[in-house]
């Protein structure tokens, strides 16, 4: 066992394990293992140039312990290679360690249970296990996105794997004082219990991660943007009223809508042209049977100031038009065994290989030639986990490897293809629309959606959460499917009410989006051959999903509440100029504005938006009344302006055209309620 140092880090080593602990960022140190002879040169989501790396103060102790300090944070190292990590003198978290050490745990030392524990893969790199010991008092936030209802992740199991609608961003932010990103995008799994905190990876060949300490969340959340990346400041011109629906058919079907809201004097910012409307998946253009002339469309459209969508997917048919050239010149995924098929929504498809340079220059030329030059302005780059027919991670390789090693990348790198395309045209503020992000997506110019859930108010309630964990995961721009997007009925009055109500919710999120694919599907499709299997016209669409399809009374709740977000979009500019500065959340929760209110950090059903205004949506079918908790301070009902003194809950009206929100209001007014 020795100790050395290098230039702002401390190296450990210890029979074939090399640990090497160096200063990288503000009040934060990147945390590497090995078993090889040196490390790999992976970055991983540690992308960002440094602007000072922190000096390392570093202590080597006769004792055979050691010590590193950058700013806020110093680890200790005991001769077992066992961390402790502390923020000043305040212990935040430290290894497990049950074996032959009783100076570490108090569990048995027989138990033989170590603190980074690498198993062999036969032929290959290794499964790893790192264990740290749970504090009962701590709260654990971040993450990315998962469907279910905690907030708090203490206690929760996550695989750390993309799906569609789960989003996979191992970055977490703890009420002890740290923030902790597990820096690698293999396949695994994190436990937050209440006996052991355990990371594991299923394929890897070094351990990699960074931690950083802070006084307050938006500290934590502060350094890890720094060093992972922020997003670019988002145009006010995308900050408006979006629709979409599944699916518009037609360049006419589009036209209709967009000049029925001009005669309601609604702005549109954006409207979306969902899947379908090519011949084959991996064609990347409209089919010209049902869209003849789409640069008429989009300068019509550009008339009336509303930006252009397209969905673009990254499965290719067999018969697709390119696939010949993308399989010869492997840009496509490989499988390991049986089939090479990976996707088989309406087609035999294979998915294109995001991680490989020439697949992602590829697939930019053709939307290039295919969309853009007809006056195309974004792109929806759905399925973007990708999604698979089977998620058997260990059947699939890429060419930066095993999908078991690199697939959580994937999302990341299918946005960067798009992002530098734009930008090598000299657009200035390229936005995608994605269902899938790792850590650093939002440097790409990504708008992240949670993905295709169903029309219940279970998943609004997911929904709420969802956002927050998102925000402090490094993502600030993300939106839902207004109403959900499975199994919503317009005629049905229940449906209706919870699109209210979450419509409500969404003029109170970074971004205002109304899709969804709503029942029956009863619509017969374009095309006349029953038999036929491709093409614009053959595939079902969805019921009408305008806001004036749902009766007038829900017709004209959102037109108010469009016309509420139109009066918030100054507002919600400086939020994005904020974010793109310091990576700071546009939802955030309750304990990032009042880290010092200890009943902010127990709730999960209210939300700040920005600094100013506090949201408490309607999370209940038939609920027309909610407690609202205001922290100290004084606090206006935008609604109906009373005031109110903070620091208690108060019980406030929800009438089904409105949820309970307050502004932040100087302490010097009066007539309080």
């Amino acid at each position: 066992m020795a100790f050395k140092k290098t230039v702002n880090a401390l190296v450990w080593t210890k029979g074939n394990e090399t640990l090497k602990i160096e200063t990288w960022g503000k009040d934060s140190f990147r945390v590497r293992s090995t078993l090889e002879s040196e490390f790999t040169k992976n970055v991983w989501g540690l992308t960002e140039p440094l602007k000072a790396k922190g000096i390392a103060k570093i202590k080597i102790e006769k004792d055979g312990t050691a010590s590193i300090t950058n700013g806020k944070i110093t680890a200790t190292v005991n001769n077992n290679g066992v961390i402790t990590y502390f923020k000043g003198k305040d212990e935040i978290l430290k290894e497990y360690h049950a074996s032959y050490d009783p100076s570490v745990n108090n569990e048995s030392v027989c138990l033989k249970v170590i603190n980074r524990e690498y198993k062999g893969i036969i032929g290959g790199d290794y499964k790893l296990t790192v264990r740290f010991q749970p504090k009962d008092e701590e709260k654990i936030f971040g993450m990315g996105q998962y469907q279910f209802q905690y907030l708090d992740l203490k206690g929760c199991t996550l695989e750390l794997a993309q799906r569609n609608s789960q989003i996979s961003i191992p970055f977490a932010v703890s009420s002890m004082g740290y923030g902790f990103l597990w820096n690698n995008p293999s396949v695994g799994r994190v436990t937050f219990g209440k006996n052991i905190t355990q990371w594991e990876s299923q394929c890897i060949k070094e351990m990699d991660y960074w931690i950083t300490a802070g006084d307050t969340p938006a500290e934590i959340v502060k350094n890890y943007t720094g060093v992972v990346g922020r997003a670019p400041v988002l145009s006010k011109d995308y900050l408006g009223f979006w629709q979409c629906k599944l699916r518009y058919r037609t360049q006419e079907e589009v036209l209709t809508v967009a000049r029925k809201y001009k005669e309601l004097g609604i702005h549109l910012d954006v409207i979306v042209i969902d899947f379908f409307h090519w011949i084959r998946q991996g064609d990347w253009g409209f089919d010209k049977e049902y869209w003849p002339d789409p640069k008429a469309m989009c300068d019509e459209l550009h008339a009336m100031g509303t930006k252009v969508m397209v969905s673009v997917w990254p499965s290719v048919d067999r018969k697709s038009i390119h696939f010949n050239e993308m399989n010869s010149k492997g840009m496509l995924v490989r499988t390991e065994r049986g089939t090479i098929q990976t996707y088989d929504f309406n087609g035999d498809c294979i998915t294109f290989d995001a991680t490989n340079p020439e697949a992602r220059d590829f697939i930019w030329k053709v939307c290039k030639e295919s969309y853009v030059k007809y006056g195309i302005d974004m792109f929806w780059l759905d399925n973007a986990e990708p999604d698979y027919a089977v998620y058997d991670y260990d059947n699939y390789r890429y060419q930066m490897g095993p999908a078991l090693a690199v697939s959580n990348l994937y999302p990341k790198f299918y946005a960067q293809a798009f992002y530098d395309g734009w930008k090598k045209m000299g657009k200035k503020d390229p936005v995608s629309l994605l269902r899938c992000a790792w850590v650093g997506s939002q440097k790409y110019g990504t708008v992240l959606w949670n993905g295709d859930v169903s029309s219940t108010f279970e998943c609004l309630r997911n929904s709420v959460v969802e956002g927050l964990n998102m925000g402090l995961a490094g993502i600030p721009w993300w939106t839902t499917d207004i109403g959900g997007f499975m199994y919503g009925n317009p005629k049905d009055p229940k449906f209706v009410e919870l699109l209210e109500r979450w419509f409500e919710f969404a003029v109170f999120s970074p971004i205002l989006r109304l899709h969804g694919d709503r029942d029956p599907h009863d619509i017969p499709p374009l095309c006349k051959d029953p038999q036929q299997d491709y093409g614009g016209g053959y595939l079902y669409t969805g019921q009408p999903n305008e806001i004036w399809c749902y009766g007038e009374e829900a017709q004209r709740i959102m037109t108010n509440q469009i016309k509420l977000r139109e009066s918030l979009k100054d507002y919600v500019s400086e939020l994005m100029k904020e974010a793109s500065k310091t990576g700071a959340p546009v939802m955030r929760t309750m304990f990032y504005e009042f880290p010092e209110d200890e009943k902010c950090w127990n709730l999960k059903d209210q939300y700040m938006f920005g600094d100013k205004y506090l949201v408490a949506p309607i999370l209940q079918a038939g609920q027309f009344k909610r407690s609202v908790y205001l922290p100290d301070g004084k606090w206006e009902n935008i609604h109906n302006h009373k005031l109110y003194t903070g620091g208690k809950s108060y019980e406030i009206d929800a009438p089904i055209e409105l949820i309970p929100v307050f502004k932040r209001v100087p302490k010097d007014l009066k007539n309080e309620e």
